[in-house]
């Protein structure tokens, strides 16, 4: 029987091999792997709405400079994962740029696999 803290330690692992590594290289395909086609991402920049379908975005990280390649600092952090059955949140920190964003990621789990749902995310001036 899987425990909530094996849950949370795949999900851990699905943070770093795909959302955090896809967006430092701008890799869509790794962010397809952990992104449910028909997600959302919403949130705010700068007090401004910011609403986007998974294409638009992911169109966007393959068309901008990725972090690796821009040489400026990229810094990730895991905040906080809660799973309950087979739903779960994790709250992240991305640094990139000129950006201090906190993301709220909606995770499911299908098929044995957990898949983000919806990114909502807002930047914080530090």
């Amino acid at each position: 029987m899987k425990t909530n803290e094996d849950e949370r330690g795949a999900i851990e692992q699905a943070l770093k091999r795909y959302y955090f590594q896809g967006i430092f290289e701008g890799n869509v395909e790794l962010l397809n792997k952990v992104f449910y086609p028909g997600s959302f991402v919403l949130g705010d920049i700068n007090g401004k709405p910011y609403a986007k379908t998974l294409a638009e975005y992911l169109d966007g990280v393959a068309h901008r400079t990725s972090p690796k390649d821009s040489g400026q600092p990229y810094e990730t952090e895991i905040i906080e994962i809660d799973v309950i059955n087979s739903i779960a949140v994790a709250k992240v920190r991305v640094t990139m740029y000129e950006f201090n964003y906190y993301d709220f990621l909606a995770f499911h789990q299908l098929d044995g696999q957990w898949v983000i749902v919806n990114k909502m995310l807002t930047h914080v001036e530090q």
